[in-house]
């Protein structure tokens, strides 16, 4: 049975894809052949200070799933996935089961190699890479060496970032009735 994972806002598959890959609400582990859901896994790196495509990442990877689809992977997440033997497919949105649907009708491309910029989003260059280096080598010495470049995602139209972003705010406003639920349930007023 082979699995894959798919960030999500919500715990279903009728939840849309969550365009984060470490910071997304949740981590949906799917039996491509039967569509069916076996596992929605809250994803317990969203609120890291840091390292939290890294920790999601290894998290999935000890899950057994072939493919990760989501909105953005950065490159330390790729690295992990990537070593794991995991695909990886940005840009998706709609939602999870539209995803899985599209990953089995062949739709979806994988992502073909790293760069230390970010896999689907611009991160700049403020990571310390190339700079610094001396000896006359400049902007982006050795960076991606031997590695193709990423091919980056077109932006979502405007109704598909208003549809995301609110599915983020639902998203937030359940963790956020949650917390206050296991707040009154932990000062003994439910």
């Amino acid at each position: 049975m082979p699995k894959i994972c798919v960030s999500a806002t919500g715990a279903d598959l009728n939840a849309p894809v969550d365009p984060r890959f470490g910071r997304c609400a949740y981590l949906l582990i799917v039996d491509v052949d039967s569509m069916k859901l076996l596992e929605a896994v809250a994803n317990p790196s969203v609120m890291a200070p840091s390292g939290a495509g890294i920790q999601t990442a290894q998290m999935v990877a000890n899950k057994g799933v072939i493919a990760v689809i989501t909105g953005n992977v950065g490159p330390n997440a790729y690295q992990v996935l990537a070593s794991a033997g995991i695909q990886i497919f940005t840009g998706a949105f709609g939602t999870v089961r539209e995803a899985v649907e599209a990953y089995r009708a062949g739709r979806l491309t994988p992502v073909a190699g790293s760069s230390p910029m970010s896999v689907g989003r611009g991160m700049g260059m403020g990571m310390g890479m190339g700079r610094g280096l001396g000896m006359g080598r400049g902007m982006g010495a050795g960076m991606g060496r031997g590695m193709p470049p990423v091919p980056m995602p077109s932006p979502p139209s405007r109704e598909e970032e208003i549809s995301i972003l609110e599915a983020q705010m639902e998203s937030l406003k359940s963790q956020l009735e949650e917390v206050k639920r296991r707040l009154r349930e932990l000062k003994g007023e439910e």
